[in-house]
C-alpha cells in the first residue's frame, strides 16, 4: 500500500487558506496605500522645504566624481553620483518609521502595558485574597483544636 501524497493544488490551497497569508496580503496593500501618502508627503510638504535653500526636487541634487559632468539621462557624460535621490528616499523612511512608531507601535505598547498591569492587579487581589482565605481557615482549625482540646479535658 502506499501513501496518496497532497497534489500540488491541495498543497497551495491549504496555504492560501492560513490566516496569516491573508493578513499578510491585507497588510502588504495597506503597506502599499500608506507608501503613496508618504511619498506625497515627501514631494508635496518636505520637497518644498528643502526647497527653500536649493531646488524643490531632491532627485536633482548629486556630485561630479569624474568630470566633465555634463547633459542628463542617455546623454549624460562623465560619473555622477545621485545622493538627492538617496536623501529623498532615506526622508521617505524615516517619515514612514516614524509615523509607524508613534501612530501605531506607541500606541499599542502602552495598551499592552496597562492590560499587563490590570492583569497584574487582579492577580495581585487574587493573592491576597487566597492568603486572607487561608489565614481564616487556619485560625478555624485552631479554634477547633482549641475546641476539642477543652472538650476533653471537661469529662
Amino acid at each position: 500500500m502506499s501513501e496518496k501524497k497532497p497534489s500540488v493544488l491541495e498543497g497551495f490551497k491549504a496555504f492560501l487558506m492560513r490566516g496569516n497569508v491573508v493578513d499578510l496580503a491585507v497588510a502588504v496593500v495597506i503597506g502599499a496605500a500608506f507608501t503613496n501618502i508618504v511619498n506625497s508627503v515627501v514631494k508635496g510638504i518636505i520637497n518644498p522645504l528643502v526647497g527653500t535653500i536649493g531646488t524643490k526636487n531632491l532627485d536633482s541634487y548629486s556630485s561630479c566624481i569624474k568630470g566633465p559632468c555634463t547633459g542628463t539621462g542617455d546623454s549624460a557624460a562623465g560619473v555622477r553620483i545621485l545622493w538627492g535621490s538617496v536623501l529623498g528616499a532615506t526622508l521617505t523612511f524615516l517619515i514612514t518609521a516614524a509615523v509607524v512608531y508613534f501612530l501605531m507601535v506607541l500606541p499599542m505598547s502602552k495598551y499592552l502595558a496597562r492590560m499587563e498591569a490590570r492583569r497584574k492587579a487582579k492577580e495581585g487581589t487574587h493573592e491576597v485574597i487566597e492568603v486572607t482565605e487561608l489565614e481564616v481557615l487556619k485560625e478555624i482549625r485552631d479554634a477547633l483544636v482549641a475546641q476539642r482540646g477543652s472538650g476533653h479535658d471537661g469529662r
